[in-house]
C-alpha cells in the first residue's frame, strides 16, 4: 500500500496538520502492534517495513513503505485504537507524525482527499487480497516466486538482460516476506541461482529469468499498481 498512488497535492494538504517531524533510525520501531495508536505517519525519506506477528510467533512482513507513503492508517475511525501491525525502520531517513484525529477531521471535510483516502484503501485490500492468494495457494516455492516478482516491480532496475532488485535483504527478511523459513528460503534461491533463473552480488538479487517465475506460479499479469511490495 502506498500513498505514491495519490496524488502529491493530498500529501502537500496532510503535512500542514503535522504534529512532529523526526529523524528513524535502522532496526527501531516507529511503533508495534498492540500499542495505543494516535498518530499516522508520512514517510518523507527512508524505508519502513510493516509486519505481523502470526500466532505461532513468525514475522509475516506484508509491505514496504518509503517516500510519501503513510502508515498507521488501519486506526483511523475506530474507537481505543491499536496498532494492528508493527513499522520497522529499515532504512534511516525523515518521518512526520500527524495526530489521527485532526486527519480524521480533515478527511471530514476535505471531499477531495476523503475520495483519495477510499481509493488508496481499496487499492491496499486488493493487493493484500493478491499476496495472501499467492502465500496460500502457491506453496512456499510459489510463494518465494510472487515475492521476487513483486519486488521486481516495486524495486527492479533494468540492467541488459537482467533485472536487478535494488533493495538490499537478508534472506531472513526475505523469508518473512513470503511466511517461510530461512531455511527453506535458502534452499530454494540456491536452486534458482544453479538453474540460471537468479544471481546474488552483495546482497541484491538480479532476476535473469523473469517469465520463467511468471509460468511457474500462472502469473496473470496483473498490473503493477497491485502487484508490489509497497
Amino acid at each position: 500500500m502506498t500513498m505514491k498512488s495519490t496524488h502529491s497535492i493530498e500529501i502537500k494538504e496532510l503535512l500542514k496538520f503535522a504534529d512532529r517531524k523526526f529523524k528513524s533510525e535502522r532496526g527501531t520501531f516507529l511503533f508495534q502492534e498492540g500499542m495505543l495508536a494516535d498518530e499516522l505517519y508520512i514517510i518523507i525519506s527512508g524505508k519502513i517495513q510493516i509486519s505481523k506477528i502470526t500466532s505461532d510467533g513468525r514475522e509475516l512482513s506484508l509491505r514496504i513503505c518509503g517516500e510519501n507513503d503513510i502508515c498507521g492508517e488501519l486506526t483511523l475511525f475506530t474507537d481505543n485504537p491499536r496498532y494492528l501491525l508493527s513499522a520497522m525502520v529499515l532504512e534511516e531517513g525523515e518521518i512526520v507524525a500527524i495526530k489521527k484525529d485532526i486527519i480524521e477531521s480533515e478527511i471530514f471535510q476535505n471531499s477531495k482527499l476523503a475520495f483519495e483516502f477510499m481509493k488508496w484503501m481499496s487499492d491496499h485490500f486488493r493487493k493484500t487480497q493478491t499476496k495472501f492468494r499467492d502465500l496460500v495457494l502457491n506453496g512456499k516455492r510459489g510463494a518465494l516466486f510472487s515475492t521476487l516478482i513483486r519486488m521486481s516491480n516495486s524495486y527492479g532496475v533494468q540492467k541488459g538482460n537482467e533485472i536487478l532488485i535494488d533493495l538490499p535483504l537478508t534472506n531472513q527478511e526475505l523469508a518473512n516476506f513470503c511466511g517461510t523459513s530461512r531455511e527453506s528460503t535458502n534452499r530454494i534461491l540456491s536452486e534458482l541461482k544453479k538453474d540460471n533463473i537468479i544471481s546474488v552480488k552483495k546482497g541484491k538479487i538480479s532476476i535473469l529469468d523473469l517469465q520463467y517465475l511468471k509460468n511457474e506460479i500462472d502469473c496473470e499479469n496483473c498490473s503493477a499498481i497491485y502487484c508490489s511490495i509497497e
